[in-house]
């Protein structure tokens, strides 16, 4: 049975993503699944190229990041799959084959450095979302990252079928100005993130794993405590095993920059 990887990428620049695929097939054949935008040509054929199924939906780049849990959920409905790693595309690249790792759960979780409470964004997007009462009771956990999670096939779809019913039953709460204009609150953007650390730290899964951003085999970057490059220019965690998957890597560039071209020219990518 094979693996799959699901992520979407409406209306982003052809290069990131052709670097999260360029890096990803280097060391993975198996499925992957994209959402592309109608108007996204460059990305479709870059997909064609790189052996990736793709769905072409009418949704704008601000709005697939809580559309496409439902999207997501019809086609795994219609498959089959070993594992599922479901994952931005943005800001990623791989080191090595996600799925080469021994996890310990039927649904696994990568850790980001630093508390919810501490970070102002996620604190906003919790009490905004589930309110005061639910923000004290996870304010000290860390965060979980929205962007890489890994499971089985069944987990991973009661995982989106329970994003898609948290969503609709903790809806972010706009500001005023935006309620009495009718307008997009843009500060809602990755609210998601909220429900997906409500499911994570509550376990609402069974046989949930959550992994240390330190020593893990994901590294969620823009928190990340210690930058560590190895000779081959790979990310390493604390234990000196590179990473599997780097993630937000933009957000510290002036560490990244030298590195990820060198790494890039090993895997013999332009």
């Amino acid at each position: 049975m094979k693996n799959l990887v699901i992520t979407a990428a409406c209306g982003l620049e052809v290069e990131k993503v052709e670097f999260f695929l360029k890096s990803l097939r280097n060391y993975y054949n198996e499925e992957i699944f994209f959402l592309i935008g109608k108007q996204d040509s460059k990305i479709k054929e870059l997909l064609k190229i790189y052996n990736c199924s793709f769905l072409e939906v009418s949704v704008h780049k601000t709005e697939i990041q809580l559309k496409r849990y439902q999207f997501f959920l019809e086609f795994l409905k219609e498959k089959e799959y070993k594992n599922v790693l479901f994952c931005d595309s943005r800001d990623i690249y791989f080191q090595s084959n996600p799925f080469d790792f021994n996890y310990k759960g039927s649904i696994n979780y990568f850790l980001e450095d630093k508390k919810i409470k501490d970070c102002d964004i996620n604190s906003y997007w919790l009490k905004r979302t589930y309110g005061q009462k639910v923000y004290e009771l996870l304010s000290d956990k860390i965060i979980s990252c929205g962007g890489t999670i890994l499971g089985s096939h069944q987990s991973l779809k009661k995982f989106l079928s329970m994003m898609i019913a948290e969503t609709a039953k903790h809806k972010f709460k706009k500001r005023l100005k935006y309620i009495l204009t009718f307008r997009r609150d843009k500060t809602s953007r990755g609210s998601d993130q909220s429900h997906g650390n409500y499911i994570a730290h509550n376990k609402l899964i069974d046989n949930t794993s959550l992994y240390s951003n330190e020593s893990g085999p994901v590294a969620t970057v823009f928190h990340l405590k210690k930058i560590k490059f190895n000779n081959n220019f790979q990310l390493v965690n604390s234990l000196g095993v590179p990473y599997s998957i780097v993630h937000q890597y933009d957000k510290r560039w002036d560490e990244f920059e030298n590195n990820v071209k060198m790494f890039k020219n090993n895997l013999g990518i332009n």
